[in-house]
């Protein structure tokens, strides 16, 4: 993951890994996900995260996901 795009401090939210530059935690992205919001939701409701963080944050989870199911 670039480390441009997130960010772990224990000074900031307990340490909760955080988009770079901001106080929210990448886990509140998957949260709306999960929802029945959407990525206009969560860029709508939190304007300090950039829609290419939040893109690209997924797209690595998806690498990741697929990168690991194809291993197994």
């Amino acid at each position: 993951m670039d480390p441009s795009l997130i960010s772990r401090d224990p000074e900031i939210m307990s340490g909760a890994l955080c988009f770079t530059g901001t106080r929210v935690p990448v886990q509140t992205l998957f949260d709306y996900l999960e929802g029945s919001s959407s990525l206009e939701d969560f860029l709508e409701d939190f304007p300090s995260v950039q829609r290419a963080a939040a893109v690209a944050v997924l797209e690595a989870a998806r690498t990741r996901l697929f990168a690991d199911a194809l291993a197994a």
